[in-house]
């Protein structure tokens, strides 16, 4: 049951943002904020990517632990470092306006439209949607890579020691 928990948390953290986005007033058009420079994304990938390995880390040790009490410890540390994760990974989403989606944010916190969107991109520069694309494909990937770790937290949860 916890474990089943966890994944709908998970899925509802990751998953939010679109929510919003999908649901945003049209009408409520306000000056997009700030969004995050290529440089401070790169800082907040690679904490990010460290957080990422020591998950990773941390999974490998569950796989070879056969001691019930220390498996549990492990999976204890495993699901806060992926907590984490999820924070680092919404404070580059811009959930809270800003971060490197902050270009799709609005003034109150809310996403764009599809129509507000269509007219923000035909005004940026193509410097500005080179540095989008960037790292919205570095984004996406650290996004699956931290899916990947829920499914194997998940699988885990309910299988017993070795």
């Amino acid at each position: 049951m916890k474990a089943s928990k966890l994944v709908i948390l998970a899925l509802t953290a990751v998953l939010s943002p679109a929510l919003t986005f999908a649901q945003q007033d049209t009408n409520a058009a306000k000056p997009a904020q700030q969004s995050m420079s290529i440089e401070q994304f790169d800082q907040e990938m690679a904490k990010a990517q460290e957080n990422l390995k020591k998950m990773q880390e941390q999974m490998s040790l569950i796989q070879k632990t056969s001691d019930p009490t220390q498996r549990q410890k492990l999976m204890q540390n495993h699901q806060a470092m992926m907590q984490q994760g999820m924070q680092m990974m919404n404070g580059m989403m811009g959930c809270c306006g800003g971060g490197m989606m902050g270009d799709h944010m609005m003034g109150n916190g809310h996403m764009m439209s599809w129509g507000q969107m269509g007219s923000h991109y035909s005004q940026m520069t193509p410097e500005r949607m080179k540095q989008h694309q960037y790292m919205m494909d570095r984004y996406m990937g650290m996004q699956q890579m931290m899916m990947d770790q829920m499914m194997q937290h998940q699988q885990h949860m309910s299988t017993p020691p070795r």
